[in-house]
């Protein structure tokens, strides 16, 4: 599984041919300015593979989720600006909001080789996208002659979307990028060949999010952590006390579950031992907040979790330093808060100085390593939060699936 058997951008000859790659520029934006164009850097490997063989590259991207339309705060322009600044090719914005209309037709007709056209959220075409429609699929087959796909979005690859998996059926040949490959081979590794002991560290707030990648994980690894707000149901499965701390009522039994899995397995499952409590969730997010640290089965009747306390950091990076393999999804506290964000930072430094492959599986914890300054100590970022949970869920990926094979 680790090794993809897909055609790769290597496999294909694209001079002078007109190429639609499906990248993930669905960067974070604030006031229209890129706040982190990690997922752009990330693509420029095969798009300049492809500008430098000839190729006349065209982009699609989905950014954000706009509920009403095309709305110009959802607009790819920036993420256009951006690339054209790290790349030496030509690169043109097709401002269309029906993304393949007259305005993206004469963007790509004007086209020489070895430049670029990005087009407009594909995602302002509404349900044509998300729903997978088969006339919007064969219009941005269409735009590139029906010649080549090239699908790169790992952090959408989850999604059977129109420029994901529809698109497909319309060409004449279809490859993986090498940030696919990358990807599948950073995860795919972990999972099926991890070099042992392999510790997989869990956290963020929702146990729900998380139930199959847990069951997987019970089975693959040798610890597992789990911390961040899904922690308290754990607690609570134990029988502790956890205050007003987040609890998925509905998922107790399962956490109970899981718990006797690990026994079952001979797994090891580390629980928070003490945890940084606070009488309220911080208003606004990362505003100063009084906090107090308490043993895990302590948490006063009116007062809620937010972190990991001291002991457990220990506990924590103890476990991560002597790991050989260490895959981790969810931040362990509210880390966007200075003095909630402890937890994390404990458990990235704890990454960082391990001698380990170290693979932090996207979303919030790739933004606060990335914020907390370890990015470059890391073996391996993967840009798809989604896509890198329900991987290592052991599911298939339909925008991988949908790619011929060698």
């Amino acid at each position: 599984m680790s090794k993809l058997n897909k055609k790769n951008v290597e496999d294909l000859s694209v001079k002078g041919k007109k190429v639609l790659v499906r990248v993930d520029f669905n960067v974070p934006l604030k006031d229209g300015k890129i706040t982190n164009d990690n997922r752009i850097t990330a693509a420029l490997p095969t798009i300049n593979k492809l500008t430098e063989n000839g190729a006349k590259v065209v982009l699609c991207s989905h950014l954000g989720k706009p509920k009403n339309g095309p709305e110009a705060k959802f607009s790819l322009k920036p993420a256009a600006d951006r690339l054209a600044e790290l790349v030496s090719a030509k690169v043109t914005f097709a401002p269309d909001d029906n993304v393949v209309g007259d305005s993206a037709k004469a963007a790509v007709a004007a086209m020489n080789e070895g430049e670029i056209v990005v087009l407009e959220n594909t995602r302002f075409r509404g349900a044509d996208e998300t729903k997978n429609g088969e006339g919007f699929s064969k219009e941005l087959a269409e735009l590139v002659d029906g010649e080549v796909f090239v699908m790169d979005a790992f952090g959408s690859s989850h999604r059977a979307h129109a420029s994901t998996v529809g698109v497909t059926k319309f060409v004449k040949e279809t490859a993986v990028g090498y940030l696919m490959n990358k990807e599948i081979e950073f995860l795919g590794n972990a999972v099926e060949s991890p070099v042992r002991p392999f510790v997989a560290v869990l956290g963020g707030a929702k146990v729900a999010d998380k139930l199959n990648v847990i069951s997987n994980l019970l089975e693959k690894c040798d610890t597992l952590i789990i911390g961040g707000g899904m922690a308290y149901t754990f607690l609570k499965a134990k029988g502790y006390e956890v205050g007003t701390s987040l609890v998925d009522n509905e998922k107790i039994d399962y956490c109970k579950e899981m718990i006797e899995k690990a026994e079952k397995n001979g797994k090891q499952l580390l629980l928070p031992v003490d945890t940084t409590v606070a009488k309220a969730f911080p208003d606004p997010i990362d505003a100063a907040i009084e906090v107090m640290e308490v043993d895990s089965d302590k948490i006063p009747a009116d007062m809620m979790g937010l972190d990991i306390g001291p002991k457990t950091m220990e506990l924590f990076a103890n476990a991560a330093k002597t790991a050989k393999t260490v895959v981790w999804n969810g931040p362990m506290g509210v880390f966007e808060n200075p003095v909630l964000a402890k937890g994390t930072i404990a458990v990235a430094k704890a990454m960082a100085e391990a001698d380990a492959t170290t693979i932090i599986g996207g979303g919030d914890s790739a933004a606060a390593v990335v914020q907390l300054g370890f990015a470059d100590k890391m073996s391996h970022i993967s840009t798809g939060g989604g896509a890198s949970l329900e991987y290592l869920e052991g599911k298939g990926l339909p925008g991988i699936d949908a790619i011929q094979d060698k």
